[in-house]
């Protein structure tokens, strides 16, 4: 069987892996790079389901990757995207406390956006909120200018585009199979034939943690698959929003609780909640994979992450099953949507790594092996900050 050979492969067709896939071949001039992906095209999962956001730093803990990389790849994204046509709209959001409890989580959010460096934060009167979203009813508001929204398949497509046109290759349809080491590189098998490359770089996601095994790595943590499910507003309600609206979140629970987008086709989408998906891809409640969900349940930080966040679990999967308590979620914010403004929407599924202890890791996870790299931990921001990562992966990549 002939054997393809490349300095570098790349697993994952997703943001994350075309965007590294770009700024590594736009680093070195010449360079044989491939991206292999086990779909039969590019961006199907966490990038093809993406609420469409373009985050600006406000929730990350200062000094981490998540805060540095947040707004810096925020910046360069837009000017990406201004370059090569890609639509976008910074319209700002705004986050809503709806209780005198929710002030110093609040404030939090104000200090940390400052210390990361987000330009332009305001704080609210209730009077000044409804000058920028009429319907959202609150004690106190966070303005947040630079946020925006955009189609980040669209973004994958861009990327992808730039790192064919100067060289890159990318195969579809091949599955990785098994990773060994040789003398001068790595023998990937996949599906789709064997590939020989100097290098390899980890981009594959929901699956990073099997592929950092795959090639000999013993990764720190696992990935637990998160579902997140959306309604949309029916669109003779979408003047209740006029672009995005924010909870507080809840400092119990790592994550952002449910709100409103508006989308770049001007759909506006209410969600997302957190349940525990019972499959990798699981983007309805009746995926199951058995095998990956026996996997899930053996795994020791599962079950410590669960007596650590039964509650705010056992909350969100009733929310799940109820759209009267999704529609009462949404009215902590604006009182008028009801459960007739709802309609069925899409769903995502987060890979969200976890540690041994159960601790969900809150920063992005990039590390590096014999000839590779592992991005082993790279939820939301991650497609904001898509080309920061990708320039923190490419200077981390061994050399050629």
């Amino acid at each position: 069987m002939k054997v393809t050979s490349f300095d570098t492969a790349i697993v994952g067709a997703g943001i994350i892996g075309l965007a590294t896939g770009m700024k590594l071949v736009e680093a070195n001039p010449g360079i044989s790079a491939v991206v292999i992906e086990k779909e039969d095209r590019i961006a199907v999962h966490q990038t093809g389901h993406n609420s469409g956001v373009i985050h600006s730093g406000i929730y990350y803990r200062p000094n981490s990757l998540k805060a540095r990389l947040c707004v810096s790849g925020s910046k360069e994204l837009v000017s990406f995207c201004s370059e090569h046509g890609v639509a976008h709209e910074i319209c700002g959001k705004v986050v809503a406390a709806t209780d005198e409890n929710q002030l110093p989580a609040l404030d939090e959010l104000y200090r940390r956006g400052r210390e990361n460096g987000v330009p332009g934060l305001k704080m609210l009167s209730p009077a000044e909120m409804r000058d920028f979203e009429p319907h959202v009813r609150c004690v106190r508001g966070l303005l947040v200018p630079t946020t925006g929204i955009i189609d980040y398949a669209e973004v994958a497509k861009a990327y992808a585009h730039v790192f064919e046109k100067a060289g890159g290759k990318i195969l579809p349809g091949r599955k990785v199979l098994r990773i060994s080491k040789e003398s001068g590189g790595l023998r990937i098998e996949t599906t789709g034939g064997e590939i020989f490359s100097k290098s390899l770089i980890n981009c594959a996601g929901l699956y990073s943690d099997h592929v950092a095994r795959c090639a000999g790595f013993a990764p720190p943590c696992a990935i637990i698959p998160f579902r997140g499910e959306y309604y949309r507003i029916k669109a003779e309600r979408g003047y209740l929003v006029k672009n995005l609206v924010y909870p507080v979140p809840d400092p119990a629970f790592p994550f952002l609780g449910v709100h409103f987008t508006r989308m770049i086709d001007r759909k506006i989408e209410a969600g997302p909640n957190a349940v525990l998906a019972f499959a990798r891809e699981g983007y309805s409640r009746t995926t199951v994979d058995f095998g990956e969900l026996f996997e899930i349940l053996c795994y020791p930080g599962f079950r410590r992450m669960v007596s650590r966040y039964w509650k705010s679990g056992m909350s969100e999967m009733a929310r799940s099953f109820s759209i009267k308590l999704f529609a009462k979620s949404l009215r902590e914010l604006i009182p008028e949507v009801s459960e007739d403004d709802l309609a069925p929407g899409g769903a995502g599924v987060r890979a969200q790594a976890v540690g041994p202890d159960g601790r969900l890791l809150d920063d992005f996870v990039v590390l590096r092996g014999e000839r590779m790299v592992h991005v082993l931990n790279a939820p939301s921001p991650a497609a904001t900050s898509s080309l920061a990562i990708a320039a923190h992966i490419v200077e981390n990549a061994p050399a050629l």
